[in-house]
């Protein structure tokens, strides 16, 4: 059997998921292939989306037409606003989830939008041909030989690629708990030419609600009122359930050091890296000996299931060890354990081989995305699936790719990251990796994204019409700030002092309080921050001269003999695409900057 398509997309994960629904809503026929259809969306680990960096990315992917924000708002539990005592560029919302009501609405979502297949099928291998001499993808042929043509693929393997589960001493393939490892795609993508290697990542365990003492724990509450993550989303209303915080202790920290010795991570079984910014509780009590306990928080799975999960103690001990670690913790003395906790080992494909539109190097018309970039979390992949999934139909129709700036989101700063610096650990957002932070808030992300995702074609128009209608309140606000006075100056710059806030200035003018939350806030934080801004807009003016300073594409790096060996191989190996790009690159100085400079200027 064959079929026919625009665009294929392999995996059914976050990444999967946003790179159909952005490939489909740009017209492409578009077939997405999963193992298993009911696993579409699944939250692999903690039930959450959003956080610090996380959730302006996920803002970003809802202001350009993706799924998750919806998702979420629809399928929310707790929301909260991280941060809220710093400034605005370091504010994060984050949601509990209802794990399987997450995935009912995914589903839900994307078997209404046009264009969009779902096959539940198991690809072996990619098919590629040689066209003028590269190599460019043609398809894939699922098991029992059926043929599935397209003229681009994105791959968005997540952790299956040869995946390998560490329960303590004992290890079974896997690319989730119960599913099966795929390792054919792996071994096409060697035989392509491509490098691989190996992550590690983990889960925590899950435990039976009921019995739990929450008396000995500490409440966390949601946020009244519950600020929603999707533009379209006007308010959330549903009973918010609680969270819950309790640590661990000096007795949990002696229990694991007793047991490192059947810990995969210190026993040598487990060689791979694994994220540093969400440790395994093994790896925190060996690296930070000095504290006498660490946080945890306990987190519902969903409204109709008593199922618990213990963010903060991932970790592959031996389940016997696992039941003495919990019941060390105040107020989980008697729990249960439904699901223990695990390590996975995995392939990922080492970004310097994609492209900034997510592309790969090798073979024209492959995508990838998501874990099989090095990267972590469910928000970093969906990122990256919209703008695989997004350029694999653009390629397919022969229109521009769409390349989003540092500048510009979040979203740009991830990508660049990857095909620029590479990765050595499983890569994290946060917002101290943004240069322009305070640009890149979470609240004006329509503003930053919107426009541009019309013009793609990613954005619908009642989105675009509910933006400029946004634009248009801001716009009579900001004159309705400058027409009164108080203390005998306009209002604007009255609330430009720092212990002045808009509930001061809307306690004067009543007036003001005709205007939205989205509308006034935005307003408040462009007057009150208008200074910086301006500061981080003239640093990026001085950026951009550097971005349009263009590097041929085929240009030969090893030919500048005047320019550093070492700077040529890792020019050669990213091949960057503007001046810009190559100050970006680990090793590069300015003064090989100033001889590729001075190069492309006498080539000119």
């Amino acid at each position: 059997m064959k079929y026919e398509f625009d665009v294929l997309v392999i995996g059914g994960g976050h990444a999967g998921i946003e790179a159909a629904a952005a490939a489909a809503r740009l017209g492409a026929k578009t077939a997405l292939l999963t193992s298993n259809l009911d696993t579409l969306g699944q939250m692999s680990c903690n039930p959450a989306i959003g956080g610090v960096a996380k959730g302006q990315l996920v803002r970003e992917i809802d202001a350009l037409g993706g799924l998750m924000a919806r998702s979420i708002d629809a399928a929310g539990i707790q929301f909260r606003v991280l941060n809220r005592r710093k400034g605005p560029a370091m504010h994060g919302p984050r949601a509990q989830a209802d794990r399987k009501a997450y995935q009912i609405v995914i589903r839900e979502l994307l078997e209404k939008i046009s264009n969009l297949f779902l096959r539940q099928e198991s690809v072996e291998r990619l098919l590629v041909e040689k066209v003028e001499g590269r190599a460019r993808v043609i398809g894939a042929e699922v098991r029992g030989g059926a043929i599935y043509r397209a003229q681009a693929v994105v791959l968005s393997t997540g952790t299956f690629l040869r995946g390998l589960l560490h329960y303590g001493p004992y290890m079974t393939p896997g690319g989730r708990a119960g599913e099966p490892a795929q390792t054919g795609l792996s071994e096409s993508l060697q035989q392509l030419g491509f490098e691989l290697s190996r992550f590690k990542t983990g889960t925590s365990p899950r435990l039976d609600g009921r019995t739990i003492d929450y008396s000995k724990l500490q409440v966390q509450l949601g946020d009244q009122p519950p600020l929603p993550f999707s533009f379209l989303t006007e308010r959330l209303t549903g009973d918010q359930l609680p969270c819950w915080i309790t640590y661990t202790t000096p007795e949990t920290h002696e229990l694991i050091r007793s047991n490192l010795h059947r810990a995969p991570m210190f026993s040598g079984q487990i060689q791979s890296v694994g994220p540093r910014y969400c440790p395994s509780v093994e790896t925190k009590v060996v690296r930070f000996a000095d504290k006498e306990r660490h946080q945890l928080f306990l987190e519902p799975e969903g409204r109709h299931s008593h199922e618990i999960y213990i963010n903060g103690l991932s970790t592959s001990l031996p389940r016997d060890v696992q039941d003495q670690l919990v019941r060390l913790v105040p107020g989980l003395e008697s729990a249960e354990i439904i699901r223990y906790g695990y390590a996975i080992e995995y392939d990922y494909v080492p970004p310097l081989q994609i492209e900034p539109t997510l592309e790969t190097k090798i073979v024209k018309g492959l995508y990838l995305a998501g874990q099989i970039n090095g990267t972590t979390g469910y928000e970093e992949a969906a990122a990256q699936g919209l703008v695989a999934g997004a350029n694999a139909a653009l390629a397919a129709k022969g229109a521009q790719p769409l390349v989003i700036r540092r500048d510009q989101a979040y979203i740009g700063v991830l990508i660049d990251d990857l095909v620029t610096k590479g990765v050595d650990e499983p890569y994290r957002m946060f917002t101290s990796r943004a240069e322009y932070r305070l640009l890149l808030r979470h609240d004006n992300a329509d503003r930053r994204l919107t426009p541009l995702g019309y013009e793609v074609g990613l954005v619908d128009q009642f989105r675009y019409t509910k933006l400029l209608n946004k634009l248009e309140q801001m716009e009579a606000l900001r004159r309705a700030l400058q027409a009164v006075r108080l203390d005998g100056i306009p209002a604007d710059e009255f609330l430009k002092r720092p212990e002045v806030t808009w509930e001061h200035l809307a306690a004067q003018f009543p007036q003001f309080r005709a205007f939205p939350p989205e509308v006034t806030e935005q307003v408040a934080y462009d007057v009150k921050y208008a200074g910086y801004i301006a500061r981080q807009n003239q640093q990026l003016e001085r950026q951009q001269r550097w971005a349009a300073y263009r590097i041929p594409p085929e240009l030969d790096f090893m030919s500048i003999s005047q320019m550093r060996i070492e700077a040529r191989e890792k020019l050669s190996r990213v091949r960057p695409q503007t001046i810009d790009q190559a100050s970006r690159i680990s090793g590069i100085t300015p003064a090989d900057l100033a001889v590729l400079i001075v190069h492309l200027s006498g080539n000119g």
